[in-house]
């Protein structure tokens, strides 16, 4: 009896929310059916390519070797004999050639698992050689521990963030990206998608209350800035999707009939990589200023103002400094690769890479920081305001 009372009053407690939820479950729904890539079924006629899992038998030969003028990567080839355990093939055993090279594969051993590229012919013949060492395994335990530290140490809140994780993955790839192979507009339905996710995960996360509402306001004005901040910075610098980095095969995609919008990519990817920390920004600065609030009602709303001014000041100096060191670690590679090119500085400034970088580091960065006045500027209106 006492249970289902608890679970009455839960229910009457998160009655605003589980609504919410349902609605945008429904929605999701609805357009994942507009826009879902119509199911292509597997060509079997003539010449195919199917990549599928293998265990390793025996090593039959191996000629790898450490390479010293590629800091001892492996360098050389394995014949493996290898019994296949999944697809059409499943079952049959092959020897199969392993290529390795300090950028590509990995020495196998027996009882290692890998990725075949089986080729099917046209007269029925096949042959397979080894793809990569298969990671599936890696992979899964690699996520298992982030999932445990993450619930570990944040408990019920920890569980709630990972849940929005989650759906945020589910709505880009699901959502997001079969809307942009359709033709969909690149920066509306990036920008759209952003406050759908932003508002599913605050409600996850809070519910349906005051300090979610004014973080939700606060994150998608932060986004909007750092949008109009990109369009301004893109025409500035006469950049745009097109000049960014792996474009190419989209543009062969484009030029092959799919109607993605390639211009609009740079400024889009400046907001979904602005929206995790916008997002932890107004969530912080909503819930301070509620606490502060509660603490001192007689605070009228110029006062609350500045203490989320104060609070949010705090916030910008290392948010900031995150992001721009998320950029630059992404392309750390790219980046020191082009140190040592020793490139004047007319030369560096002028290229496209640096743009695009600069660009998006700083453009994001503005969305953070301008997020701080305009959640404080939202949270003193909405705590003071009368009823």
């Amino acid at each position: 009896m006492e249970n289902k009372v608890n679970a009455a009053g839960w229910l009457r407690k998160n009655r605003a929310a589980l609504i919410v939820l349902l609605a945008a479950l429904v929605l999701f729904v609805v357009v994942r059916v507009i826009v879902a890539p119509e199911k292509a079924e597997p060509s079997t006629a003539g010449d195919y390519v199917e990549y599928e899992q293998a265990k390793v038998l025996e090593v039959r030969g191996d000629s790898t070797e450490r390479d010293k003028s590629s800091d001892n990567a492996f360098r050389g080839e394995q014949l493996l004999a290898v019994r296949i355990t999944t697809g059409q093939y499943k079952g049959s055993e092959h020897l199969v050639y392993n290529y390795v090279g300090p950028l590509y594969g990995a020495p196998l051993k027996a009882g290692d698992s890998c990725t075949l590229t089986v080729s099917t012919y046209a007269n029925g013949d096949m042959s397979a050689t080894v793809y990569e060492y298969n990671r599936t395994v890696p992979v899964v335990i690699v996520i298992a521990l982030f999932l445990l530290v993450t619930v570990l140490v944040g408990g019920r809140t920890g569980a709630k963030s990972l849940v929005g994780l989650f759906f945020t993955v589910l709505s880009v790839f699901l959502l997001l990206f079969p809307a942009l192979m359709k033709g969909a507009p690149t920066l509306l339905s990036t920008f759209l998608v952003c406050v759908y996710v932003a508002a599913v995960s605050f409600v996850i996360l809070g519910g349906v209350q005051k300090k979610t509402l004014c973080a939700l306001l606060g994150t998608v004005a932060g986004m909007a800035f750092a949008l109009i901040f990109a369009l301004i910075a893109q025409g500035i610098l006469r950049i745009d999707g097109l000049r960014s980095a792996d474009v190419e095969p989209l543009l062969q995609l484009r030029q092959t009939g799919t109607p993605i919008g390639l211009r609009g990519l740079l400024a889009a990817g400046v907001i979904l990589s602005a929206l995790g920390a916008v997002m932890d920004v107004a969530m912080s600065l909503s819930s301070a200023l509620g606490e502060v609030h509660a603490a001192d009602p007689a605070m009228d709303a110029k006062a609350l103002f500045r203490s989320g001014m104060n609070i949010g000041r705090d916030m910008v100096g290392t948010m900031t400094n995150t992001l721009i060191l998320a950029f630059l670690g992404g392309g750390l590679v790219l980046t020191l690769y082009i140190y040592t090119l020793g490139l004047s500085a007319h030369q560096l400034l002028s290229s496209a890479y640096l743009s695009t970088e600069l660009m998006t580091a700083v453009s994001s960065s503005i969305g953070v920081i301008l997020s701080v006045p305009l959640t404080a500027l939202i949270c003193a209106w909405a705590y003071t305001r009368k009823a």
